[in-house]
Parts: C-alpha cells; structure tokens; sequence
C-alpha cells in the first residue's frame, strides 16, 4: 500500500497545505459574489432582450 494512502499520510499532507488567511478568504469571496450577480444580470438582460425581439416579430406569446 502507498505511505501517502493512509489514514496517517492524508493527516500529514493535510498538515503541509498553506491554507488561506481570513482576509484572502473574505476578498475572494466578495470577488465570486459580484461576478455571479453581474453575470446573472447580463443574462437576464440578455433573455429580456431576446423576448422582446420575438415578440416584436409576432413569434413570441
């Protein structure tokens, strides 16, 4: 069996990880919530647009 494999060698990888600071952590955070909501506004936008388009053709109900 692999050294690494076991209970004890993922304990020590565990241990070796550089885990994040609170402030890079929080930064990063914010950085995810505001592309999700800028993203989920564009297509929100986008299928508004696109709704309004077909309904100014005749296609959409």
């Amino acid at each position: 069996m692999l050294k690494w494999f076991s209970f004890s060698g993922v304990t020590k990888e565990a241990k070796r990880v550089r885990w994040p600071k609170m402030k890079d952590l929080v930064s990063s955070t914010g950085e995810v919530l505001i592309f999700v909501v800028f993203f989920g506004a564009f297509f929100v936008g986008c299928e508004f647009l696109i709704t309004f388009f077909l309904k100014m053709i005749g296609i959409g109900a």
